[in-house]
């Protein structure tokens, strides 16, 4: 396939960087424990300094796949399907969603919201970073908050980015993989000050699982 006819495939979404794609359980959050089709998408400027994934980063490490048949492939397996990266956001996410629905998929994405919302999305999962700010309409779309803790400032921050979100979202602190020690205590005690504020511990990396 020559470039042009790749890049307007991209473009229509009809072929996506996919960096992998996997059958697990999701580890974090509100749906921790649940089996759940993982389609992690390469491409993310954000830059989070402690990112598990840098080699998510550059988009043209990832070969494109058919959004078609990435699709099929994950509704074999499971009917909860996630989205994540990389940044899932900067790719138009409308066709591949609608061939999951259209397959019986509820749909999450992990999300720091930094470009424009697409797709038919059932839990959106929004995690702001400091490097690149959420737009404003995700806010009121976002069905968890999730914070990460990598030091004492980010506590400020995870409420500022709270009080943007709608009454009925989760609001979730996990700390950063390396400062879990240091933060956890930390977390612990802002959550009993504050207990609008939930737990996230990334059970996945205990169990040793993707």
């Amino acid at each position: 396939m020559i470039k042009e006819e790749e890049n307007i495939l991209l473009k229509e979404g009809k072929m996506l960087p996919v960096m992998e794609h996997f059958y697990t359980i999701q580890g974090e959050g509100a749906h921790t424990g649940k089996a759940a089709y993982f389609i992690r998408l390469g491409g993310c400027d954000v830059g989070c300094h402690w990112c598990d994934v840098k080699e998510s980063w550059d988009p043209n490490l990832h070969p494109l796949m058919s959004a078609q048949e990435i699709a099929e492939t994950a509704a074999r397996h499971c009917k909860t399907v996630v989205l994540t990266g990389g940044e899932p956001l900067m790719w138009n996410l409308t066709f591949l969603t609608e061939k999951l629905k259209g397959l019986g998929c509820d749909i999450h994405i992990e999300t720091s919201g930094a470009y424009e919302m697409s797709g038919v999305l059932d839990w959106i999962t929004l995690s702001p970073k400091k490097t690149g700010l959420p737009k404003d309409a995700i806010y009121s779309q976002a069905s968890e908050l999730k914070m990460i803790i990598f030091n004492n400032n980010d506590f400020k921050f995870a409420e500022e980015q709270a009080a943007k979100v709608s009454e009925n979202c989760r609001l979730y602190l996990q700390s950063e993989w390396s400062k879990r020690d240091e933060m956890y205590p930390k977390i612990t005690d802002f959550i009993m000050a504050n207990p609008k504020w939930l737990a996230s511990v990334q059970t996945h990396k205990y169990l040793n699982i993707p």
